[in-house]
């Protein structure tokens, strides 16, 4: 282990003045991710700044314009169980709680879920050349065993996934990032804070280095009476998605007024387009419409050796979890199909 200093903080701002700017300063809340990537070697820190004792980002509140605040260190486990988000946001209730155990959920934070990196093999093997990693080595994975890898968005430099089940939730959402940071406060769409990985895999979202996450905000609108959340791996626990999808639908009269789709496990960020959910628009639910979204949403996809089953696998797994959001009541704990 290399030596580092830490230290609390109680307000946002000294957490921005302790990492004062240095790539080598880092923030631990839950530290589910960050003391597996120090005790690997992956990342390096001179000092942690914890960021625990901040009281006012460890909340969930009700906004004026009818949304949801969630603060970035409310835990996961707190957030899924909360009263308000499981009447109002039942779809980002089930898609954190299909997410890594109930011991990993009790202290990860929401800040640290959108943070986490990806669970590549190779960017956790330091003895193989890895971009996201080490930029300019190379990617062990375009070649090598790439079951869990990338169908979408992917560049000749990295084929990794973001592993995150919540943030596929919260693209299908809308949801925003309030961010501080030396240059003040700023806010993010859900959309434009994690990046694809191009030629630059190493970094992964669009925080930049010195700021931190405070909350994510919830938009008004919960499709709390048509949502579901798929989640497909190997195992039924504690395992990553191969593909996840969360669904929304807003539906008057037989016919969808607003459908959002995104999916997890398939790229370097949750994927959404918006080309299939216009099409859904003024249709009716049902398979055939379903399934026409499901090629908009794969068209371009590319597989490798190990992983193009997962294309045909993302078309039925959409095309499942949308008629599933059609009877809420009927899907079982812990993301898994429907009888």
């Amino acid at each position: 282990m290399n030596n580092f200093s830490y230290t609390k903080v109680s307000t946002a701002d000294q957490a921005v003045l302790e990492i004062n700017g240095d790539i080598r300063n880092k923030i631990v809340a839950g530290g589910t991710n960050i003391n597996d990537l120090l005790k690997y070697f992956i990342t390096k820190a001179d000092k942690l700044v914890d960021i625990n004792p901040i009281i006012e980002n460890n909340s969930i509140t009700r906004l004026e314009e009818g949304g949801v605040r969630l603060g970035a260190l409310h835990t996961n486990a707190a957030t899924a169980y909360d009263p308000i988000i499981e009447e109002r946001y039942p779809l980002l209730s089930k898609a954190i709680l299909a997410g890594a155990s109930a011991q990993i959920r009790n202290m990860a934070t929401n800040g640290g879920n959108l943070m986490q990196r990806t669970r590549c093999y190779y960017f956790y093997d330091t003895s193989t050349p890895c971009n996201k990693r080490d930029p300019g080595s190379g990617c062990s994975a375009i070649k090598g065993y790439n079951r869990i890898h990338a169908i979408l968005g992917q560049s000749e430099n990295c084929i990794a996934v973001f592993p995150s089940d919540m943030c596929v939730a919260l693209a299908a959402l809308d949801a925003k990032v309030n961010i501080n940071g030396p240059e003040g406060e700023r806010v993010l769409a859900f959309a434009e804070f994690h990046r694809l990985p191009g030629d630059t895999p190493n970094i992964d979202n669009n925080l930049k280095h010195g700021e931190i996450i405070t909350s994510i905000d919830l938009p008004e609108k919960g499709f709390e009476k048509n949502y579901s959340y798929l989640k497909i791996r190997d195992r039924s626990s504690y395992s990553f998605a191969l593909v996840s999808v969360a669904s929304g639908f807003d539906i008057q009269n037989g016919i969808i007024k607003e459908a959002r789709i995104a999916l997890g496990g398939v790229a370097h960020k949750p994927w959404r387009v918006k080309e299939a959910e216009d099409f859904l628009k003024d249709k009716e639910p049902n398979r055939e419409n379903f399934s026409q979204a499901a090629h908009i949403i794969l068209e371009g996809a590319k597989g490798y050796e190990h992983n193009s089953f997962k294309i045909e696998l993302a078309k039925r797994a959409i095309v499942r979890n949308c008629l599933m959001a059609l009877m809420p009541d009927s899907q079982r704990p812990g993301a898994k199909p429907s009888l």
